[in-house]
This record gives C-alpha cells, sequence and structure tokens, in this order.
C-alpha cells in the first residue's frame, strides 16, 4: 500500500542503537511537564546549574537534575519543532500526556519501542492476553544475548513493566499483567502523526511500530484516523492519499490552543 501526502521537513530520526538510558529514567510523565513549561526552545541545551537553581523539578538533587536532563534533552530536544510545540500547549490534558510521553520514548528506545509493539502485540495474540514478569526478563536478554548480567536484564524488566503502565498498556504490578489498549485521544493521535510526519522512521504512516503500539494496526488503523479533523485520508485502490490541515506540528498545537507561549 502506498501513502500520498505533502512532506514534512524531516530533520530528525527514530533511535535504532540499544542503549541503557532507561534504567536511570522512567516516562517521568510529570517530570516531563515541567521541562516543557520552563525550558526556552530557543536556548537549548539548558543548564543544569540553572534548572536546579530554579527548582524546575522541585527540590530534586544536582546529580538527579542532570540525569533527568540527559535523558530529557534525548527525548525531546532531538526534535526541536516538538519540544516547541509542547512549551506552547499548557492545558494539555492528563491522558494525552502520558501518551505524548510514551511515543517519544519509543522513538528514543529502541528496546521499548519493541517491547510495546512487536513483543506485547504477540503476547496479546496468545490464548490469555497477559505478560509475566520473567517472559519481559527473557524478552530483554533477546536484545542483547550475552550482553547484560541477569541483575541487569531484571532492572530492565522493572523499567519496561513501569513504562507500559505509565502508558496504559498494561494493568496491574503483578503477574499475570493483563495487557490492554490505551485510552487513546484524538490529541495524542493527531501529535503522532505530525510528528512521525517531520521524522525518520521505519514503516509507513499507517503501518509503524508507533500507531501499533496503541492498538491501531492491521485494520483497526485506518477507521479511526479517518476519524480525526488535523488529518484526512482519502484511498484510491492501494494508495492512500494524506491531506494535512495545518503545515506542522507547531502550527497545529497553535491553532488548537489560541496561543503561542506558557501562561506564568
Amino acid at each position: 500500500m502506498g501513502i500520498m501526502g505533502t512532506p514534512g521537513t524531516k530533520g530528525a530520526a527514530e533511535t535504532t542503537a540499544i542503549h541503557t538510558r532507561l534504567l536511570k529514567c522512567a516516562t517521568e510523565i510529570d517530570t516531563s511537564r515541567q521541562y516543557w513549561r520552563n525550558v526556552d526552545p530557543e536556548a537549548l541545551p539548558c543548564e543544569a546549574a540553572a534548572v536546579h537553581a530554579g527548582f524546575w523539578f522541585g527540590d530534586k538533587s544536582m546529580d538527579r537534575v542532570k540525569v533527568l536532563l540527559q535523558n530529557l534533552r534525548a527525548r525531546f530536544d532531538a526534535f526541536p519543532g516538538a519540544l516547541a510545540a509542547l512549551h506552547a500547549w499548557p492545558d494539555m490534558d492528563t491522558r494525552t500526556r502520558a501518551l505524548i510521553c510514551h511515543l517519544h520514548l519509543q522513538l528514543t528506545d529502541p528496546m521499548y519501542r519493541r517491547f510495546t509493539s512487536d513483543y506485547l502485540i504477540s503476547r496479546r495474540d496468545a490464548l490469555r492476553p497477559e505478560v509475566h514478569f520473567d517472559q519481559v526478563v527473557a524478552f530483554v536478554a533477546d536484545q542483547g544475548p550475552g550482553r547484560w548480567t541477569m541483575a541487569t536484564r531484571i532492572q530492565f524488566a522493572s523499567r519496561l513493566l513501569s513504562c507500559a503502565l505509565a502508558a496504559g498498556l498494561v494493568q496491574g504490578r503483578r503477574d499475570p499483567r493483563r495487557l490492554v489498549f490505551p485510552a487513546l485521544t484524538d490529541d495524542a493521535l493527531t501529535w503522532l502523526l505530525y510528528l512521525l510526519r517531520e521524522v525518520e522512521f521505519a514503516g509507513t504512516l499507517l503501518d509503524n511500530p508507533y500507531l501499533a503500539s496503541l492498538g491501531l494496526y492491521g485494520e483497526f488503523a485506518e477507521p479511526r484516523l479517518r476519524a480525526l479533523r488535523a488529518v484526512q485520508l482519502r484511498r484510491r485502490g492501494d494508495v492512500v492519499e494524506v491531506e494535512w490541515a495545518w503545515p506542522s506540528l507547531q502550527a497545529w498545537v497553535t491553532s488548537r490552543t489560541g496561543r503561542t507561549e506558557v501562561e506564568p
């Protein structure tokens, strides 16, 4: 199936190299909100000393502030248009915020991306839509055979499950953990489509790990996307044409919020 549409300006790409940043920083939904609110997208990167002195993250230590900044820069500074849009969107609802944090974590962490798309989907297709902690440990081992000790694999598994729980992909903190699809807002879905328009990624606009993690794959994707107001899909045989109501992610957020700066 082909997809036609006006391409955005692609200045960033999804991360493909396995790394261990997740071990030090989980989804951080509330922390991310404070970062978006306080950061100046025109003056990056922000200095840890200023962030600590300004109590962006409350009374967290300087060492913790440095760790948070390292991870938040990787998740959001790498997509400057998206960061500017987040800064200009102070009234985002909590469900949309959680999903945007999930999507940016997916973009910048290939293990989390595989876990929340391919792996959890395969578990949902099993007889019982559930997952056990030991199964996640085995999944981690498969991502880097002989690369990590058992203790590290266990820590990774714990992080993956906690992040999936925050995103609404799993329920419960004890085995067996039920697999569910998150309550998906139109704002979060529109954000994803406009973001992918500006990012190099594996897959197509209608077939990718990001939509799949939200339950939108196969026959489920196109009907849900057709309900959006900021994107219009038209099918002609095997070709899907995409019409964008706004030229960029920033333009869409500005039209939605009616303001361009965060209120004090």
